[in-house]
């Protein structure tokens, strides 16, 4: 295969197997200098520690490590919470939303070092694949795009192990690992050991994060939510950064076993893959959030915005983020929330998240019209005229087919 000529490539690095190996691969390959970009999702100060110091002996020029906190739950999490976007009824997107904040900065990493090309260690498989070049696309055409995993021959864990011994090139990495772990501040995501057969439950090392509901507290605890604007500001009376919300309520959630769900997913490429997830702060706040919009959209409005979340989870799945779609269905979820405003209490106790008590000054709902008792504001009466013109059409078909015999 013919390659074309690349001077200067920024490699999406995370310090693990894959692209501890991408980085010398593409300096034999294509001769280029190679500059290492990490992008700090909250995935763990863990994974940071000694990250440059990996990324230069790999064979990197030099090592950019870009903090993304706050831009990601502020400008990609809320957002996506506004819509009530669930991938296939379950999945709240943790991966998904995470890869257009990276490609974003890795664009930006390579305009300020003057590189020519950008790489990623995805595979040919997934669906991260799709998300990066995607939003590179979109946002970097005329750079050249390298994926080594549908360029190289290297199959397995043992070749690309081999590979580094061959160049004396350090890293942690062994045959022993089971899992595929993807890690951020909204979620850890586990796939493969186990997890491969459907028929499989998951054991207890397919759950990182989240204590067993089993052997969660006996007793429930309660968290209060303030929401403006269909976005978390508060948490029991204290102001707080959309990621210190977020930080908070994960340790509140995984305390609990909130957050857990075992999904088998339809990947964009095609195949079915299952993954168990653990999202214990986005569960809490996606719970409260549904809660005040009960209260404050009116049956059309809360028809539309369960239809906006379909359509949002998607075109972020399906990596989409910087179209003008997205652009477009994120403008309709906002301005629903415009009127999403309230308190919710939250219960937590063994897995569960419940929305207990929740108010809001834009509430629809009053206990005059609900109550069963005697009201002075809704006669029952006028209930028959609705009736018979909402079934007009009903009526008028079967009078047509009753003359037709």
């Amino acid at each position: 295969m013919s390659k074309v000529q690349v001077n200067k490539v920024v490699v999406a690095y995370s310090g693990g197997l894959d692209t501890s190996v991408i980085i010398p691969w593409l300096k034999e390959n294509y001769g280029c200098e190679v500059v290492a970009f990490v992008a700090d999702v909250g995935q763990g100060a863990e994974e940071l520690v000694g990250i440059e110091e990996k990324a230069i002996a790999s064979g990197a020029s030099e090592c950019h490590v870009v903090d993304l906190k706050d831009e990601f739950v502020a400008e990609y999490i809320y957002p996506s919470l506004k819509t009530g976007a669930y991938y296939e009824g379950k999945y709240l997107l943790g991966t998904s939303m995470a890869r257009p904040v990276i490609a974003k900065a890795q664009v930006e990493v390579a305009r300020k070092v003057g590189a020519d090309a950008l790489a990623h260690g995805c595979t040919g498989k997934g669906n991260d694949q799709v998300r990066f070049e995607g939003a590179f696309s979109a946002l970097a055409p005329d750079l050249h795009v390298i994926a080594p995993w549908r360029e190289w021959d290297l199959e397995s864990r043992e070749e690309c192990l081999d590979y580094l011994a061959e160049r004396n090139i350090p890293c942690a990495a062994s045959l022993t690992k089971i899992y595929s772990r993807d890690a951020n501040a909204w979620h850890i995501s586990t796939e493969g050991g186990v997890l491969e057969s459907t028929w499989n439950a998951p054991n207890d090392d397919c759950w990182a994060w989240t204590v067993d509901p089993k052997k969660a507290p006996d007793a429930a605890e309660t968290v209060t939510l303030k929401i403006e604007n269909g976005e978390v500001v508060a948490v029991d009376g204290q102001a707080m950064s959309p990621y210190e919300v977020l930080i908070c309520l994960n340790e509140k959630g995984a305390k609990h076993g909130v957050g857990r769900i075992d999904i088998v997913e339809n990947r964009l490429v095609g195949m079915k893959s299952r993954g168990c997830y653990e999202t214990p702060g986005g569960t809490i706040m996606m719970e409260a959030l549904r809660a005040v919009e009960q209260l404050v959209l009116d049956k059309t409005a809360f028809e539309f915005r369960e239809e906006i979340g379909i359509k949002a989870s998607h075109l972020i799945y399906d990596g989409r983020w910087f179209t003008p779609l997205r652009e477009s269905v994120f403008a309709a979820a906002e301005s629903l929330a415009k009127d999403v405003n309230g308190e919710v209490v939250i219960e937590l106790y063994k897995g569960h998240a419940t929305a207990i008590q929740k108010r809001s000054p834009n509430s629809l709902y009053s206990e005059e019209f609900a109550t069963f008792g005697a009201d002075d504001v809704y006669d029952q009466s006028h209930a028959g005229g609705f009736i018979r013109l909402y079934s007009l059409s009903s009526r008028i078909r079967s009078l047509n087919a009753a003359k037709q015999k």
